[in-house]
């Protein structure tokens, strides 16, 4: 399967609107250029994920203005999307940072609310509602485990995706410049202890005066880094082998060795 991040540039000055059809325009190059069959995108591009003045409004609900352009851009591009993260307004509870992942007709098939907020007291960690719900994807041959920026820290959360079948992660992400070496750290560890493949794609620019890692990584199952961004906009592209999963679990079966679950 061959798999394009876009490391998206999050400017403060670029209408949302406008940022909404540029990066559409970017999902559907990646079939006709690169050939990609999975396009991922980072968390709360729409907003930024530091922007906490902003969450409130522009969160929208869950087929709002973002699933509408980003269901369009996968049926049009023919690829399955994961659409980075959205600030979702439930009717019915709080806001979630909530991420959407769709198939290549435009369905949405998945949803995945992030578990592990950020901010300790402030900003995300009480404004939005936690998830409570393990969320895997299969498509091309892979079952992909999702998580969410901060999520990456909780190694216990990959190991209940690994016990759900997953066997690559999604992390979107919208990691700060400054715990940058956390980032290419932790996505190589996940890798390693679940044997596994993580795209961890982040995003560009500075969001709230915070300036992003960029940097979006994707490590093979055996830890191996196998492309991996700067700090300006930029696009990944790597094919993934859903074999050397299982063959680096059978030649180095370390998850068969668990005793605490």
């Amino acid at each position: 399967m061959r798999a394009s991040l876009i490391q998206i540039a999050v400017d403060p000055d670029e209408p949302v609107n406008s940022r909404r059809q540029r990066v559409a325009s970017l999902v559907r190059e990646q079939r006709e250029r690169h050939g990609a069959e999975l396009v991922v995108l980072p968390e709360l591009w729409p907003t930024g994920a530091f922007a906490y003045e902003s969450f409130v409004t522009e969160a929208e609900p869950l087929e709002g203005p973002t699933y509408e352009a980003m269901s369009k851009a996968a049926a049009e591009a023919g690829v399955w999307l994961h659409a980075g993260s959205i600030v979702e307004r439930d009717p019915e509870g709080p806001l979630y940072n909530t991420s959407l992942v769709f198939a290549p007709d435009g369905e949405l098939v998945r949803t995945y609310r992030k578990i592990h907020r950020f901010g300790f007291d402030k900003g995300e960690a009480v404004m939005m509602g936690a998830g409570g719900e393990l969320v895997t994807v299969a498509a091309g041959g892979l079952t992909f485990g999702l998580g969410t920026c901060y999520d990456l820290r909780f190694p216990e959360l990959f190991r209940g995706l690994v016990d759900a079948g997953a066997t690559a992660f999604v992390v979107p992400a919208g990691w700060p410049a400054r715990r940058r070496e956390h980032w290419t750290l932790l996505a190589r560890a996940r890798a390693v202890e679940n044997q596994a493949y993580v795209l961890a794609c982040g995003t560009a620019g500075t969001h709230a005066d915070v300036e992003q890692a960029g940097h979006s990584i994707v490590v093979d199952p055996w830890g191996e880094v196998l492309a991996e961004a700067g700090a300006a906009e930029e696009v990944l592209t790597v094919d993934l082998d859903p074999a050397k999963v299982a063959a680096t679990r059978e030649q180095f079966p370390a998850l068969k060795d668990r005793r605490l679950r």
